[in-house]
């Protein structure tokens, strides 16, 4: 195995810093995985459509939201 990770190593060090920060990034989310936060997430979004598409909730410009937000912090 070590011999593996180190012609691999070798190989992901030849890329360029871009291509290498993809990498990095990538390898990052896939220890990240975590499949009942996905699900949560999936059914929140599916909550949330339906309220939309049923007219549950009423929805705002993206300009008034940020207003309102920032007018809370003053």
């Amino acid at each position: 195995m070590a011999i593996q990770f180190d012609v691999l190593e070798a190989e992901a060090l030849k890329l360029g810093a871009t291509d290498r920060a993809r990498l990095v990034e990538h390898l990052i989310a896939s220890l990240d995985e975590d499949t009942e936060i996905e699900e949560a997430w999936a059914a929140e979004v599916e909550a949330r459509m339906e309220a939309i598409d049923t007219g549950a909730v009423d929805l705002i410009p993206a300009t008034d939201a940020i207003a309102r937000a920032r007018a809370a912090l003053k």
